[in-house]
């Protein structure tokens, strides 16, 4: 009976063998346009990344075929030998779940538009990340289009299926937000997730917390939203109203769920979400347009709608809000020494007035604005939606435009014709 398990254990095995030679590299299977390439440092470390594994699962395939022929092999109880090919082929199945994470990613860059799109998001992904100082490393980021309501982000150096090391950030965001300055905000916050990854901000900042933590309830949900809070907050400071609005285009939904208040849940609840975001963004950017945005946000979901016991909570948040948002803004994160976290974002260039004057500028010499990097565009166009001076459609037509641009500066190409674009 050995011998003929054996037998049938390695007939399986070279299947499993050769199933992973016909795993070809990207670069030979995926057909896009250059203008959708996710540019060759990321192409580079997916192809790397998955011809390592590869290798070694074919060094675990002729492995386990050369003890089944040895004498250690041909010795053992059937249920050893079972037990050794379920782990080759559990390891092989890992490979083969991380080749389809990279193909889901790398297949719409064959995709009309949205291959290009993809490549353009790639570029302002890398821009949100980028930030001064050199107090971590720029990691590579790659987008892709997903159904659903809301943007993820699976970071670099977290766990792939089988446990090893994620070599690029995959951004998943939804279509239903291409194309328009919406976006921004949603790709902005899961940059954030890596962002404050890179800089440890949501443990130290949790030190923080529990250091000033006041009594109530209400600090008790601080310290628990504190990593929705940071994503949020690196939008924010670096898009301007434009976080603000684009997020109030994600979380506005049914009642129920906007004043679903869960302790357990890692984000605010939708309602109190929008409360933080325009209270931090009147801290950093004041304007009387942040009462505005409160009150129309106010007048869709009236906080008298909710029930007494929902009240409460929401007007203790409420009440300790500014205090919380004192403690963000004087964060000194331990990564950045004695510097404090706003530091590290364009404040002063992202000032409404600022935003208004660029705008007009632009207005004047159209081809001033391929040169802006697309946070700078996000956050002009954002200003310019709220105060009424840019439509919908214009705006959407324009960021096409600026994809383009956008894609071909990511994929090395060079730089467009900025008059030109279409």
């Amino acid at each position: 009976m050995s011998a003929a398990l054996n037998a049938y254990l390695d007939q399986e095995a070279s299947a499993l063998l050769s199933r992973l030679e016909s795993v070809l590299p990207f670069s030979k299977t995926m057909p896009m346009v250059a203008a959708s390439s996710p540019g060759h440092t990321i192409l580079h470390a997916i192809e790397v990344h998955l011809r390592q594994q590869r290798d070694l699962q074919r060094q675990r395939i002729t492995g386990f075929r050369q003890w089944l022929r040895s004498g250690a092999g041909k010795a053992a109880k059937p249920t050893v030998a079972q037990r050794q090919f379920t782990v080759v082929k559990l390891r092989f199945n890992a490979v083969l779940d991380q080749l389809d994470i990279f193909a889901d990613v790398l297949t719409q860059r064959g995709e009309y538009e949205h291959g290009v799109w993809m490549s353009a998001l790639d570029y302002a992904a890398q821009d949100a990340l980028r930030k001064p100082g050199g107090y971590y490393e720029l990691l590579p980021m790659i987008c892709y289009l997903e159904r659903g309501h809301g943007a993820a982000i699976r970071r670099a150096r977290t766990r792939l299926p089988g446990g090893v090391t994620n070599p690029v950030s995959i951004v998943r965001v939804p279509r239903e937000r291409m194309v328009g300055g919406g976006i921004a905000s949603s790709l902005f916050h899961e940059v954030g997730h890596q962002g404050a990854a890179q800089l440890d901000l949501v443990n130290n900042f949790g030190e923080v917390l529990q250091a000033q933590r006041q009594a109530g309830q209400a600090w008790d949900f601080w310290i628990r939203w504190r990593s929705e809070i940071l994503a949020d907050f690196w939008a924010l400071a670096q898009l301007g109203v434009t976080a603000t609005t684009g997020l109030m285009l994600v979380v506005m939904l049914p009642r129920a769920f906007v004043f679903r208040i869960n302790m357990d849940a890692p984000h605010p609840f939708p309602w109190m979400r929008v409360q933080i975001s325009c209270h931090l963004g009147e801290r950093l950017f004041p304007d009387p347009q942040w009462q505005r945005i409160r009150e129309r946000w106010e007048a869709m979901y009236p906080l008298s709608s909710v029930n007494p016991a929902e009240r409460q909570i929401v007007e203790g948040l409420m009440e300790s809000l500014p205090d919380f948002a004192q403690t963000l803004l004087a964060f000194r994160p331990q990564a950045m020494g004695d510097k404090p976290l706003v530091d590290l974002f364009p404040l002063a260039a992202r000032q409404p007035a600022r935003l208004r004057r660029r705008f007009r500028q632009w207005q004047q010499n159209p081809p001033a604005m391929y040169s802006r990097p697309p946070g700078e565009v996000f956050a002009v166009f954002g200003q310019a939606r709220e105060d009424g001076a840019l439509g919908a459609a214009n705006e959407a037509e324009l960021l096409k435009r600026l994809f383009n641009h956008w894609a071909l500066e990511n994929s090395g190409i060079g730089k467009a014709d900025a008059v030109s674009k279409s």
